[in-house]
């Protein structure tokens, strides 16, 4: 967004998030080519130790399938709230990692929670209520294809709707730290744009589409009477025979 309130696509725009991914995928790495395991470094509900894991626990996934279904959201969600809301992106997203992982290490039963869902949750809750309370509507639209793509995520926060090892707590706070962000963090709707009737100086005897109604608002055919007297010329070429 430039300083206008108009979007803007920049390099920026993707940089982040894609950092943030390859930062995913170095930590998987890593713990392959040299054998070692970071799942202890992942939030520990009510344990000092564990809250090391509110900063470390989004880098640490269990398995490669657990990596990939959490790279694409992060890129997609990630990307969207760089490009909607470039000014204060950076400290939305620090604000929605650490009180996720707060809540998680709350609320969450003992355990290692571990992976970036509890970031996907935030940044779909985030994108989604701010978009429908901004009433701004491409933030509108934007929260609908957010519904769309990933509102069967609501089930991920029912203890009962998910399998034992997925961390519903990590999912819920997520969610509850998007509907939070939404609420304090401010100015960061884009500029509406004015039609034309909407600026000081509109004058309707101007407005070319308004000339095809009456004053009761029925719409008028202009005949070529009705138009403004136009002169017109004929250019030809006269046919010369030859002689």
């Amino acid at each position: 967004m430039n300083r206008n309130g108009q979007l803007t696509f920049s390099l920026y725009t993707i940089l982040v998030p894609l950092s943030f991914v390859l930062l995913m995928w170095v930590v998987f790495w890593f713990e392959i080519r040299f054998n070692f395991n970071f799942n202890n470094f992942g939030v520990q509900p009510q344990t000092l130790k564990g809250l090391r894991g509110i900063i470390f626990s989004p880098f640490i996934h269990s398995d490669l399938s657990h990596l990939w279904h959490n790279t694409l959201p992060i890129l997609i969600l990630g990307t969207a709230l760089f490009y909607f809301y470039r000014s204060k992106a950076i400290k939305i997203m620090i604000f929605g990692l650490l009180i996720t992982g707060l809540i998680t290490w709350l609320i969450a039963r003992p355990s290692n929670h571990i992976g970036a869902s509890g970031v996907i949750y935030f940044l779909s809750s985030f994108l989604f209520f701010k978009g429908i309370w901004s009433k701004h509507y491409r933030l509108i639209a934007l929260s609908l294809v957010v519904i769309f793509i990933y509102g069967s995520l609501i089930w991920g926060t029912l203890p009962n709707a998910v399998a034992e090892n997925v961390s519903w707590e990590g999912h819920l706070s997520g969610l509850l730290t998007g509907i939070f962000g939404a609420l304090i963090f401010k100015g960061v709707s884009l500029k509406k744009e004015k039609f034309i009737w909407e600026k000081p100086d509109y004058n309707e005897e101007e407005d070319e589409f308004m000339s095809h109604f009456d004053e009761s608002g029925n719409f008028v055919e202009k005949t070529e009477t009705e138009d403004e007297d136009l002169d017109i010329e004929y250019h030809y070429i006269e046919n010369k025979k030859d002689s």
